[in-house]
């Protein structure tokens, strides 16, 4: 009986501590901040959303305070994740930089600093200076506990393999066990994934009022997008969802893309088709910030051009927002900055879709500029964490 007894706690341990790990994973991403979202999401009867969130509370991991608002019953108490001495270190890579940063447990990114890095120099290189700078942020934090790491990468990721498939500009790159080798170096949880994915994460956790179907577009060096659908990041099948990258547009009749075949939107609305038309007009360009400088001085054929590619991506994304109708479309990268570029991407838009799809659609740019990307990576980094978390 006793045997019996013991067998029987234990599998109430194990659910208790299930249940503590997506309610954590579940404010983390936003998708709950009260008891009575919780059991909305979850499914699950009040006590026992209630038996997990005292326990948490009284761990430190939640904090329950304020009020929200009210449906017509009492105000529920807004929850919120707690604890400042636990954190993730989370790294943003793009095309020729590697943003670095910490977020803390309560999801605030308290530090963040950019590094130059060429991304076409290997898996190698990133892990050696990736290692470098994490051990930077680790040593300046004594008797803080490390929870995971969380990187975004501009390349279709495999998030269950933990490596890149088949990028078209990361020579080196394809199938190399990034994931698995920093876990190793670190000995701690970690998640990557594609810096559009990443960005769209970022984008939901710090939206005041949750478009929970959405859609987040970056627009730099390279073009992507990623797909908020029930407040959830959606992957796709190989987690090629929202690789908008290689779509055929007849805009870009037929010049050859680095994918191998021709007419893809990339090269005719990213950053680096922006600079290769430039440096055809005899205007050279090293990188996209190039291009922002150049627009922000009203350089004519820089303008022009800026506000073509705004244009072909807007033509390209009506479709998918016909499709997929979003409460709202989010521009983030660097041509977000750009208002001939914002403004024609808009304006292709509401051209190109449906009137009752554009509506009540909310067309803006990045609340976190910058750190979209991060801020992503740090999210899922804790998610992560949380997943593994008992108490």
């Amino acid at each position: 009986m006793t045997e019996k007894r013991t067998t029987l706690d234990r599998r109430a341990g194990t659910a208790s501590k299930s249940v503590s790990a997506r309610v954590l994973a579940l404010v983390a991403s936003g998708r709950a901040n009260s008891r009575a979202e919780l059991c909305s999401v979850l499914g699950m009867a009040p006590s026992s959303i209630s038996m997990a969130v005292a326990g948490l509370v009284r761990s430190g991991a939640l904090t329950e305070a304020g009020e929200g608002d009210s449906t017509g019953g009492r105000r529920p108490r807004i929850l919120s994740l707690g604890g400042q001495s636990n954190y993730v270190a989370c790294a943003d890579l793009g095309g020729h930089h590697l943003r670095v940063g910490i977020m803390s447990a309560d999801g605030k990114l308290e530090a963040s600093k950019t590094l130059p890095f060429d991304i076409g120099s290997g898996p190698e290189a990133c892990l050696a200076t990736l290692g470098i700078a994490f051990d930077q942020l680790i040593t300046d934090r004594p008797g803080r506990t490390l929870m995971g790491l969380g990187i975004s990468l501009p390349g279709p990721v495999n998030v269950e393999g933990g490596f890149v498939d088949s990028p078209s500009r990361m020579p080196g790159w394809h199938r190399f066990p990034f994931r698995d080798a920093l876990a190793e170096r670190f000995e701690t949880t970690t998640v990557v994934e594609n810096d559009a994915n990443a960005m769209a994460v970022g984008e939901y956790s710090a939206q005041p009022n949750k478009h929970r179907q959405m859609i987040v577009v970056k627009a730099g060096t390279a073009i992507g997008s990623g797909l908020i659908i029930d407040g959830q990041i959606y992957q796709g099948a190989n987690g090629a969802a929202g690789d908008i990258t290689h779509a055929r547009t007849p805009a870009a009749g037929s010049y050859p893309c680095s994918c191998g075949n021709r007419g893809c939107l990339e090269t005719i609305a990213s950053g680096a088709a922006v600079a290769r038309m430039l440096g055809e007009r005899g205007t050279t360009i090293n990188d996209s910030s190039d291009i922002v400088a150049l627009v922000e001085d009203a350089h004519p054929e820089a303008t022009a051009l800026v506000r073509d590619s705004g244009r072909h991506l807007g033509s390209v994304m009506s479709a998918i927002v016909n499709f997929f109708n979003p409460s709202a479309v989010l521009l983030g990268g660097t041509f977000s900055t750009l208002e001939p570029f914002v403004a024609s991407f808009r304006s292709q838009l509401y051209e190109g879709c449906h009137p009752l799809v554009t509506k009540h659609l909310v067309i803006g740019t990045s609340l976190l500029g910058a750190d979209s990307g991060l801020a992503g990576a740090g999210r899922l980094a804790l998610h992560a964490a949380f997943d593994t978390y008992s108490h």
